[in-house]
């Protein structure tokens, strides 16, 4: 594998989908665990906030630039990223690959309506996919031990988290291993895309990094303050890291 990126600190893998696709069809070839984290812009920067959230990241086997921005900014950085690996896009690729290869897959998370909807739909876009079980994600802490040891019971080879961060990332660093699963990869909101609850960005928006504000405009109260702060922190990270690697072009002081 090519050597990680550091990026804000953080080290990231810099693959391309089909290799990481290629990466996780391997693990569950040979039997061993690979979780998937994966960073956009926002992640970035509540990652500088919460300490916990930055470990659990850390702490996963692969880390991979889930924002086209966070391309971006590995370009100005001199940390260079092949390409956008995005979180759903890749959760999609592993439900065809894991059909194909008659890989069963467990659903953790959403509201059980939500999860429902999204069930059938999965259903009929990959009929021939073993499901080895689901569940919602509302739960207590006290609880996830209880649902580790039962997704480990359903014998379910990759596991998706249909949860919020750092939700996913606190249960994938506590409770991964105890899964069994050998792909462990949390998709966020994607349940509720895949349920039709809530729609994806077209393609053009997600190629100018645009689907922030997609989100937006489809949950302005909610989003808005949100967006728009961790943007500007995500921009200023950006322009303090760039002017840190510039080096100083002042001539030096003379002694006369």
């Amino acid at each position: 594998m090519t050597g990680r990126r550091t990026l804000f600190g953080v080290e990231l893998d810099p693959l391309t989908m089909d290799e990481t696709v290629a990466h996780c069809l391997e693990a569950v070839r040979d039997g061993r665990q690979l979780e998937i984290g994966v960073v956009n812009a926002a992640k970035l920067v509540n990652m500088r906030r919460d300490p916990q959230l930055a470990e659990a990241v850390s702490g996963c086997d692969l880390v991979l630039a889930d924002g086209q921005a966070v391309v971006w900014a590995g370009r100005v950085l001199r940390a260079p990223l092949p390409e956008r690996v995005a979180g759903i896009d890749l959760f999609l690729r592993l439900l065809g690959e894991a059909e194909a290869a008659g890989i069963s897959v467990y659903f953790l998370g959403a509201r059980q309506d939500v999860l429902d909807r999204m069930l059938l739909r999965v259903a009929d876009r990959f009929p021939g996919l073993k499901v080895a079980g689901s569940r919602n994600g509302y739960f207590d802490d006290s609880e996830q031990e209880t649902i580790a040891d039962g997704i480990a019971r359903s014998g379910a080879q990759m596991l998706f988290l249909g949860m919020t961060s750092p939700k996913k990332e606190i249960f994938t660093a506590a409770h991964g291993a105890r899964t069994g699963a050998r792909v462990v990869h949390g998709v966020g909101g994607s349940f509720d895309i895949l349920a039709g609850v809530t729609k994806r960005a077209p393609a053009t928006w997600q190629r100018w990094g645009l689907e922030w504000l997609y989100r937006v405009l489809q949950e302005p109260r909610r989003l808005g303050r949100r967006y728009l702060t961790t943007n500007v922190s995500f921009l200023l990270m950006t322009a303090r890291e760039l002017i840190r690697l510039t080096p100083s072009t002042a001539p030096a002081n003379r002694s006369h």
